[in-house]
């Protein structure tokens, strides 16, 4: 049995019930590999708003303990927040084989250096490339290891630089018994940022961009298709005139708070859904780093089928049945209605899809391999 700990940012977004499952999927199915489990999030004064002293009590620092007890992890995490805390996750860290640091969470050089293996796992490809080769940041310095889900990076095609970092490729992990399906709806669904919390990006004279604008490419989609399209959407008030396109356009936009604002309610958000419209990042898209998303993965799972926008993906996956590709009003519009043709061949072959290529013991086991634990 190893030690295996996962450092990311869950306390700093509460009422993120798909963010949270990306920690959680690494967490069970490590656990569920028969290894220990600890989770390391950090929580500062900026990050809460609130003065030193009560980060231990503010809403963010009781978000994660109710998130964490919901899974029987209440006595697996550690929120640094002071000395005290950050000297508990100084002593967990010299005890453990690996630690999984999500998008480099943990910047702080003493706890990195502390595990036996330290891995940067990248869940966001491309921007955090972008930004290191530009001089922006130094994201990448202080790791053994480092993981992408940008499956494409460092090959022919893909315009990320490597920084000169040996990426390994990996996938979202997903813990089957956790997503084993129910009723479903009919509704094309997702969850999803209209901004996120990045801007654009110029990088070699190209400029990357935003879900937003690969969204309004498709404002008229859903006067060309038979089913309901709703997107749990976190736009900014400021984006009103956008919120106000889209609903004009026949989207449905709900409140991603309010359908999906803990894991159990994405959950049940994800498996009320006949199938899922992802719409990506444009620097995903642009960039072909082949960027595919945990949300879908738990779609799959759940026997939802996924009809995804094309990121260099299919370079990697299988797409036909259960998974689509589009690229594109037309190509997205002819995707939803042949799902709507064939349901139930596409959500059986959906739960193939994640059995195959998104099962937590596979792509865990790979990590744990790569990382010679």
């Amino acid at each position: 049995m190893a030690s295996v700990l996962v450092a990311g940012s869950v306390a700093q977004r509460p009422g993120r019930g798909g963010h949270a499952w990306v920690f959680l999927s690494y967490l069970l199915g490590m656990r569920r590999l028969g290894h220990e489990v600890h989770f390391l999030d950090r929580l500062t004064t900026e990050m809460a708003g609130v003065p030193a002293a009560g980060l231990e009590g503010s809403p963010q620092a009781r978000w994660l303990r109710r998130t964490m007890e919901s899974f029987g992890l209440g006595e697996d995490y550690t929120l640094i927040v002071g000395p005290r805390s950050r000297s508990a996750a100084l002593e967990r860290l010299r005890g453990a084989d690996l630690l999984l640091d999500v998008n480099g969470f943990l910047d702080d050089p003493e706890l990195l250096d502390a595990a036996a293996v330290s891995a940067f796992v990248d869940i966001d490809p491309a921007i955090q490339q972008m930004w290191q080769a530009l001089g922006l940041a130094e994201m990448f310095g202080r790791h053994d290891l480092h993981f992408t889900v940008g499956e494409n990076i460092g090959r022919g095609g893909c315009a990320v630089p490597t920084c000169g970092v040996e990426w390994i490729a990996t996938r979202p992990p997903v813990v089957l018994d956790q997503w084993q399906g129910g009723p479903a709806g009919e509704r094309f669904t997702s969850v999803a940022s209209w901004r996120g919390p990045y801007g654009s990006i110029e990088y070699e004279g190209e400029t990357y961009g935003l879900r937003a604008h690969e969204l309004r490419r498709l404002l008229d989609l859903p006067g060309r298709v038979g089913a309901e399209l709703a997107l749990a959407l976190d736009i900014d008030p400021e984006d009103e005139a956008d919120a106000a396109a889209l609903r004009e356009a026949g989207w449905g936009l709900l409140d991603p708070a309010a359908v999906a604002g803990d894991p159990g309610a994405y959950r049940d958000f994800v498996q009320g859904s006949g199938a899922e419209l992802n719409v990506a990042k444009n620097v995903y898209v642009r960039s072909r780093c082949g960027w595919f998303s945990d949300r879908s993965a738990s779609y799959l799972a759940s026997g939802r089928p996924v009809l995804a926008q094309d990121t260099g993906y299919p370079d990697n996956l299988p797409t036909g049945e259960g998974l689509l590709r589009f690229d594109g009003l037309e190509e997205a519009a002819a995707g939803i209605e042949e799902i709507r043709r064939d349901w139930p061949r596409h959500r059986a072959a959906a739960r193939r899809l994640a059995v195959e290529h998104f099962d937590s013991d596979r792509v865990l086991g790979e990590m744990l391999d790569a990382a010679a634990v």
